[in-house]
């Protein structure tokens, strides 16, 4: 089942239609949460409101301090357009940021201080590169609005990442194994099917409802590119839907018919998985749909189409695969020594006889 909202908190819309957060125990006060729903400084501020501790009133940035660049980057048009968990991730990168250089001067900030800042997190490849990609666009936006006139990232080369091969992709036997363990009905294999059989990344699995489907085909826009989605709906997911109960907006939803975050959806979906025994992600389901698919004979086109991809690099990695397992497949037999032939074919009659008159 998914995981319940923690004990006290409590969300609801104000009158301008924003959804705020706060934690009120019992008839007690309601402590309001100020930061990113789903991150870490969250969390530590849910905790302190448990406590009864209410957020620290930040007095107004200095106008020549990286809080104040920051506000100004987060109010732009530019942070808008991002999409919402590329908000998320940057809004908590640039809090833990500011927890120790809230008051720098955002003019004194150097290339060499980017650099240190990336070191300090170097046994984390990725969480340093997404520092960097999050200073590098809030200075980017900052040259573009002429606060500083170099961005100090430039040049700034993110780390190797390990060659671990990403996620582990589903292999068939393991999604025979997760269907035995969560038949038809169970919530668990609906979200199996909307993932394998769709293609959505766990956001966008999380958040999908019937308001997204008109005629058997499911149509919305792809939470972290934008890219305008049209899945038609095949049998095995259509008989999924069909089975289990569902909520109003979100096909996959709590007890209480109420749509699960990104994050509590993979939670979630990765307890499924150890439960059926299966060393699975929902992300490597994804990645065992576009295999399946390729193998099938998906082209470039018919991949990005289906996954939301574009410029070709992500699908070709796929199809390229697929078709060296079909050239090996083909290619196999020419290994084994044909025995209706030698190895260097024998001269013709008449170039033996030749042969003979020379001697």
């Amino acid at each position: 089942m998914p995981r319940p909202r923690p004990p006290h908190l409590h969300r609801e819309r104000t009158r301008h239609g924003a959804l705020v957060w706060y934690v009120r125990v019992g008839k007690g006060p309601r402590i309001r949460i100020n930061e990113e729903f789903g991150t870490g400084a969250f969390g530590a501020a849910y905790q302190a409101a448990l406590n009864g501790e209410r957020p620290a009133q930040r007095g107004k940035a200095k106008s020549d301090s990286l809080a104040w660049l920051v506000d100004r980057y987060r109010s732009s048009s530019t942070w808008a357009t991002l999409a919402k968990a590329t908000q998320r991730q940057r809004a908590n990168i640039l809090h833990n940021v500011l927890k120790t250089a809230a008051d720098a001067p955002y003019t004194v900030i150097t290339k060499s201080k980017i650099i240190e800042g990336r070191e300090r997190r170097k046994s984390t490849p990725s969480q340093a590169n997404n520092f960097l990609n999050t200073m590098r666009a809030l200075f980017d936006w900052a040259v573009e609005n002429e606060f500083v006139d170099v961005n100090p990232v430039e040049g700034v080369k993110g780390l190797k990442r390990p060659d671990s091969g990403g996620f582990h992709a589903w292999t068939e036997e393991e999604i025979d194994r997760f269907e035995e363990r969560w038949p038809l009905g169970t919530r668990e294999r609906l979200a199996f099917a909307i993932l394998l059989y769709t293609g959505l990344r766990r956001g966008d699995a999380a958040r999908i409802g019937r308001q997204h489907v008109t005629d058997g085909v499911i149509m919305l826009k792809a939470e972290k590119t934008g890219t305008q989605l049209t899945i038609p709906i095949l049998p095995p997911l259509a008989e999924a839907i069909s089975a289990t109960k569902t909520g109003d907006l979100a096909f996959v939803a709590t007890a209480s018919g109420t749509p699960i975050t990104k994050e509590s959806f993979g939670n979630w979906f990765r307890d499924a998985c150890n439960a059926a025994g299966v060393p699975g992600s929902a992300h490597g389901l994804r990645k065992a749909g576009a295999t399946r698919a390729a193998n099938n004979g998906a082209t470039v086109a018919q991949l990005e189409a289906i996954f939301g991809w574009h410029g070709g690099d992500m699908a070709s990695l796929y199809t390229k695969s697929a078709d060296r397992i079909r050239l090996a497949r083909d290619a196999i037999t020419k290994l084994q020594k044909n025995e209706t032939e030698n190895s260097i074919p024998a001269p013709s009659l008449k170039v033996r006889a030749v042969g003979q008159k020379n001697q």
